[in-house]
């Protein structure tokens, strides 16, 4: 039920914050009105909670909002409002919550931790002080251990905590995933309906009335390429020579298939939309029976797949496509090494005898992907030099090493061609107005514009291809980009120029990829993992079936609708969980080398310090304090400047640190200056 208030309350219902001691916050105090109040309401989120004051976010995604504690009335963090009164002021815009649309979760997951007072809960959601615990909660904890609280109220209004459940040591990162988990509503087990549905397609063969009106391609020379440990391989590749260029095929995993509109399986994948994917355990979208049995397109087996058949001249351009119900059968279970062996002259025998089936198709892709690649670079898009770390852990799950994930040709090869098989699906949903789940990725925000256009300067580099701030191209982040090629500041830019980017969603409208540079885009090519595929995979299958626009309106028109939106919402809760995950497994690597000497690059720049980034991907904090005989004063833009000396820390600038602190529960790592190395 909404909640709504009138006029300014001191306090309203919000229950008064308790008088035990609080984790350090910045007390802001209410800011003074710079425009009047805007009389209109809008929805938004509370995103961030302190004893003092909130942040708002707008759906709409504008910029947060600042609310006093007694504007507030009641909302806590994740509900969702209704923002009034909103006065735009020099640091940015402040409002009041006039109404409660929806209460957002009362379940956090957090670290205990004991003190002269006794024991207190820190969220590791944005709730920005600490909780006492309330009657009622678990017995036998400790100092340190991970929780799962309910928030209550205590007998004075005061907010506290209630422990439900107790995960084990916070000193554990696969302890602090399995709490992140929760916090972030991910769904572990599948309900017993979904899992009785799926038993029923294990170890289900093709049979020989489910290729009626299906091309057959098993006498194609097709393979899978994929990293040595998937088990999900959801696309395949065949490339021959045509008299005009190329005939390329990709052939994915008939999913939808298998997984019909209204069913167990189908309710589940859409409440899931992606599958999630952490150091040492994914969890996927489908279940095992059918993301690793029946749709996974293993080696020597017949399997149903929806085939884009693509025709490319010899300038990289489509000629003509097509899309096909298939049936293949994989000569090769290609993995991204042994291929990347064989493009460099170094494969062994046994490795040539077992590509041999394939091995002219993989000579015609590595010259079809790289005109693609020249065609892109033309075409002005964005090659960011960005690195996803890879977590070794041991047999006890504890996180051994950090490296930077490979990327060599045969991964480059893969992304180019399942791009045009993606560009394809897309065009022909755009050319017959059919409804439609749209990859899109808008144009920048002028103001995160001017943002990498001042580090770009501060760096040494030219800013001239953004004075066009609000009309930037994909080319000329492009053109920065190159400058940046083969410095210390590359990794530094292209994280920054990912930044400047808008996030890249699904929307019914082909709104176009700024990123790719491409008018019309989409996700076909990964069913097994993600919802939107199947979604368009179910919707391109009844146009092929009928020709008939108006009876895919009729059937899918709300579908995709609700598709693109929940499928956006299931991708930013998977990327907060694997990202708070990855900080929690590089805090418990960082922990076994505390004391020891490193050299990275300033990644980023704030007032308290700055933040390095060592050639494995993992990053700290070297407060400005650590700098003995300094005087650092942040100068507003990329750089801390010393009022003594004037040397700077830039971001992109090599600075030598030795790790000091390592907090696997928060994922925080903290690292000192140290000038002997």
């Amino acid at each position: 039920m909404s909640k709504k208030f009138k006029g300014k309350q001191s306090g309203g219902s919000r229950p008064q914050p308790s008088r035990r001691p609080q984790t350090t916050t910045i007390h802001l105090g209410e800011r003074p009105a710079a425009v009047p109040a805007e009389k209109k309401s809008v929805p938004g989120r509370i995103v961030s909670l302190s004893r003092n004051f909130a942040f708002a976010r707008p759906d709409d995604g504008g910029e947060d909002m600042f609310i006093h504690v007694d504007r507030l009335h009641g909302a806590f963090l994740g509900d969702s409002v209704l923002l009034t009164n909103i006065v735009q002021q020099e640091k940015g815009p402040s409002a009041e919550v006039g109404e409660i649309t929806a209460e957002g979760s009362r379940f956090l997951t957090g670290t205990l931790r004991r003190d002269e007072f006794g024991t207190l809960f820190h969220a590791d959601a944005a709730l920005r002080y600490a909780l006492p615990l309330a009657k009622g909660s678990l017995t036998g904890l400790h100092d340190g251990d991970k929780v799962q609280v309910e928030v209550v109220a205590g007998s004075h209004g005061e907010y506290m905590g209630r422990v439900l459940k107790r995960y084990g040591r916070g000193d554990s990162a696969r302890v602090c995933a399995e709490a992140i988990i929760d916090e972030n509503r991910i769904r572990r087990e599948f309900p017993e309906d979904v899992r009785a549905e799926a038993e029923k397609l294990k170890n289900r063969k093709v049979l020989p009335e489910e290729l009626k009106g299906r091309l057959d391609l098993r006498d194609t020379a097709i393979c899978t390429i994929d990293s040595a440990s998937a088990k999900d391989l959801d696309d395949a590749i065949s490339v021959s020579r045509t008299k005009t260029g190329y005939k390329l095929g990709v052939h994915i995993a008939d999913v939808s298939y298998y997984v019909r509109p209204g069913s167990s399986i189908d309710r589940e994948a859409m409440e899931r939309g992606t599958s999630v994917y952490f150091a040492d355990r994914v969890i996927p979208m489908l279940p095992e029976e059918l993301s690793n049995g029946v749709c996974s397109l293993n080696a020597g087996e017949d399997k149903l797949t929806f085939s884009a058949l693509i025709w490319i001249d010899l300038g990289g351009n489509i000629e003509k496509y097509e899309f096909h119900k298939s049936v293949i059968h994989s000569k090769v279970r290609g993995v991204y090494s042994e291929v990347n062996e064989i493009f460099a002259g170094k494969a062994s025998k046994e490795l040539k005898e077992k590509y041999a089936p394939v091995l002219r198709s993989l000579s015609m892709a590595r010259k079809l992907a790289a005109l693609l690649r020249q065609k892109s670079k033309e075409a002005g898009t964005v090659d960011l030099a960005t690195t996803e770390p890879v977590f070794t852990v041991d047999e006890n799950g504890v996180c051994i090493d950090v490296n930077p994930h490979p990327t060599g040709e045969s991964e480059q090869m893969i992304e180019q061609l399942m791009i045009m098989a993606n560009r394809a699906a897309a065009m022909l949903a755009e050319k017959h107005q059919l409804p439609f789940v749209y990859r899109v990725h808008e144009k920048p925000n002028p103001d995160r514009v001017d943002s990498l256009a001042e580090l770009v300067t501060a760096l040494g580099l030219s800013a001239k291809p953004l004075e066009h701030r609000g009309d930037v191209k994909t080319a000329d982040l492009a053109a920065v980009m190159r400058q940046a090629e083969g410095t210390s500041s590359e990794r530094v830019i292209s994280h920054q120029i990912l930044r400047t980017m808008a996030k890249a969603r699904y929307d019914t409208a082909p709104l176009g990829h700024f990123g790719l540079a491409l008018a019309d885009y989409c996700h076909f090519t990964s069913p097994i993992r993600r919802y939107p595929d199947t979604s368009i995979h179910r919707i391109l299958s009844l146009w092929l079936e009928t020709q008939n626009r108006g009876e895919c309106a009729a059937r899918f028109q709300s579908f995709a609708q609700e598709s693109a939106s929940r499928s956006s919402e299931c991708e930013v809760r998977a990327m907060a969980a694997e990202r708070s995950a990855e900080d929690c497994y590089m805090a418990e690597y960082m922990h076994a080398h505390l004391g020891e000497h490193f050299v990275g690059v300033i990644s980023g720049v704030t007032m308290r310090g700055v933040f390095v980034q060592l050639p494995n991907t993992v990053e700290g904090f070297v407060p400005v304090e650590s700098f003995p005989n300094a005087r650092y004063r942040f100068d507003g833009a990329v750089s801390q400047v010393d009022e003594t000396t004037g040397r700077r820390l830039t971001i992109g600038q090599e600075l030598p640190v030795k790790a000091v602190a390592a907090d696997v529960s928060s994922g925080r790592i903290d690292f000192a200056y140290d000038p002997a190395e």
